[in-house]
């Protein structure tokens, strides 16, 4: 499992359906301070063994919730145990 250590992560599940996508950041939008993009698929091939989406940029502050990081994790190790483990994408750097 990772940990949320950062301000802002990017996880992946390269074979989630979209569907599954905007269930997950529907249900990290609710925890406090939490706000989740769906990142756009990089792949220019199309496969419908792959999700459309590259994954989820999740982002949190501490400041106005200092249990952010915990509640994201709960919810992600959830749909881990239904889907598998995620992955962390490294963010580009800006």
């Amino acid at each position: 499992m990772f940990t949320v250590s950062k301000p802002t992560i990017q996880l992946c599940y390269p074979d989630l359906p979209l569907m599954v996508y905007r269930e997950i950041a529907a249900h990290l939008q609710q925890v406090e301070s939490v706000t989740v993009k769906l990142l756009p698929q990089s792949s220019q091939e199309f496969s419908y063994q792959h999700s459309q989406i590259e994954g989820l940029e999740v982002t949190g502050d501490r400041d106005i919730n200092p249990h952010y990081p915990q509640q994201v994790e709960q919810i992600c190790e959830f749909y881990a145990q239904k889907y598998g483990r995620w992955q962390t994408l490294t963010p580009p750097v800006a």
